[in-house]
């Protein structure tokens, strides 16, 4: 029964919680058709969601905090490379990331994680799934920012989404 009316509760929590942002009002009326949102949403959505990935939760949470770490660190750093570096000494590349993920929501959230970071940009997936074309900046070891990448995230999204 919960599972029918609950059908995805992270989603309806995060629906809830992102009403009451942007209602920006804390009242019982603007909490309860939060919870209505939050309900609703997810129990209509539920057959376009077939196969919902399961996922750990301790461990997307740590991702989480390296991802918001990671995203400070490289601010500074495209800063420094805006303010200090010439033109001519950029080395911007394009990277082609072989990916071990498979589950779409990976894929999704990987892609997602380098586009927030500055400095980088997801542009493409290949057709096959099997590979990510980022675009960086600044990489003067193209061969050593794919191996940082992948160490980084894809092993750590890996055990998040049981890949």
């Amino acid at each position: 029964m919960t599972r029918r009316l609950l059908p995805h509760p992270g989603l309806s929590a995060l629906l809830a919680g992102m009403w009451m942002v942007m209602v920006n009002d804390l009242t019982v009326g603007t909490l309860f058709f939060g919870l209505v949102v939050g309900v609703a949403v997810p129990i209509f959505t539920a057959p376009w969601w077939p196969g919902r990935p399961r996922v750990r939760f301790l461990p997307a949470l740590a991702y989480a905090a390296l991802v918001v770490r990671d995203i400070v660190v490289a601010n500074v750093e495209v800063a420094a490379i805006i303010l200090f570096k010439r033109n001519r000494d950029l080395r911007p590349v394009w990277l082609t990331i072989p990916l071990e993920l498979s589950s779409p929501e990976a894929i999704t959230v990987f892609a997602g994680t380098i586009s927030l970071t500055p400095g980088t940009v997801s542009a493409d997936l290949s057709a096959c799934g099997k590979f990510l074309l980022v675009h960086a900046l600044h990489a003067s070891d193209p061969a050593g920012e794919i191996a940082k990448v992948k160490a980084r995230y894809e092993v750590r999204l890996k055990e998040i989404f049981h890949a």
